[in-house]
């Protein structure tokens, strides 16, 4: 009889886990998908306040990184597109929370790639400031990365401490910052300094849907912002904002932010 019982148990438990395996191979119900942003410099964790060196050779200390992402999209294999509505993010260094992006309600299928801008698209820079809220709201989630004297978003914010920087009149430190944003002007052509990102796994598959939430495991390596194509120099260029050389600047992070890989 205790035989028999064991039997009908281990008989109900392998029924049991053939079912859920069946029934989360087929769930064709929406899922979550997570980015993870992990800031590196080089090789090495980013950490703010630490003694750091340039390629150009400037020692730094950086005191704040932040940067918008939007318009997120996933492509599956066959390269069809799904576009994520209303996507737009604010990553910042000092809060570990705004590092992990959780993307809900992302219909059932493998995904591996994901695209999307570093910057705030033309669209919503010039719609209503109604229209704009959360992190795009320039007087509360969007507070200090937005230009009222210039009714623009900032995409991407550097600042830090170096010797080579000049000496500040307000704080009396030897502080440089980099402000850059620019979306290519609304009633004629200005700086855009708009980046995207096509972020391509060739073995992973995010296998998405209502019993799976996978991760997207992005590098970004600031250290990418001061070279390639252009090594920046702090010393000679210790201030940019909305000005031509913030393009250089901009091309150099085009290709901060990489795909590590995907996990389920």
């Amino acid at each position: 009889m205790k035989f028999n019982l064991l039997n009908i148990l281990f008989a109900i438990g392998l029924i049991s886990f053939i079912s859920f395996s069946c029934n989360d191979e087929h769930d064709n119900s929406p899922g979550s998908v997570v980015l993870e942003f992990d800031h590196r410099w080089g090789t090495q964790e980013l950490k703010l306040n630490s003694s750091l060196l340039t390629p150009a050779g400037d020692s730094v200390k950086f005191t704040a990184f932040r940067y918008f992402i939007s318009n997120i999209s996933f492509l599956k294999a066959d390269g069809s597109e799904y576009k994520v509505p209303n996507s737009y993010f604010l990553v910042d260094h000092e809060l570990d929370k705004s590092r992990e992006i959780t993307l809900t309600n992302i219909p059932a299928d493998d995904y591996r790639a994901v695209q999307f801008i570093i910057g705030v698209d033309s669209a919503k820079s010039t719609t209503a400031l109604d229209q704009r809220t959360g992190v795009l709201d320039p007087a509360t989630g969007a507070q200090g990365m937005y230009w009222a004297w210039n009714s623009g978003y900032i995409f991407i914010k550097v600042e830090g401490e170096s010797p080579s920087a000049p000496i500040d009149s307000i704080t009396l430190k030897r502080r440089f910052w980099y402000h850059i944003g620019g979306f290519g002007g609304y009633s004629s052509p200005t700086i855009n300094n708009i980046k995207s990102v096509s972020a391509v796994s060739d073995d992973d598959v995010a296998h998405v849907n209502g019993s799976a939430e996978p991760t997207f495991h992005m590098i970004v390596d600031l250290q990418e912002f001061f070279m390639n194509p252009t090594n920046l120099s702090i010393k000679q260029n210790p201030v940019v904002m909305f000005a031509p050389y913030s393009t250089t600047i901009a091309n150099n992070y085009t290709d901060m932010i990489k795909l590590d890989h995907i996990h389920q």
